[in-house]
């Protein structure tokens, strides 16, 4: 069972990567879901449920700090984190 898991996480590990090298080639302004599942091949699916794979791993980048989404325009990029304000910097 060991083997499945982790060809499973190798997938997303890969999957994140392709997200993350996307993002950084893109405008400044960033790049929808749709945009992003189609470029990469992941945004089929079944009736109504189409894009549901790359959105996933977009919110799992987006819980991580790695990315983020601007309200207003629905545009993912890559987050700053240069700021001080990313995951892991405890700065009261």
């Amino acid at each position: 069972m060991a083997y499945p898991y982790v060809l499973a996480q190798d997938a997303m590990a890969k999957l994140r990567e392709a997200i993350y090298l996307l993002l950084n080639e893109a405008p400044a302004s960033g790049l929808k879901n749709a945009q992003i599942g189609r470029s990469l091949g992941i945004y089929s699916g079944h009736v109504g449920h189409e894009g549901h794979i790359s959105r996933t791993v977009l919110a799992l980048m987006e819980a991580e700090g790695v990315v983020e989404q601007n309200a207003e325009t629905k545009c993912w990029r890559i987050r700053d984190n240069k700021a001080g304000d990313g995951p892991g910097n405890n700065q009261q």
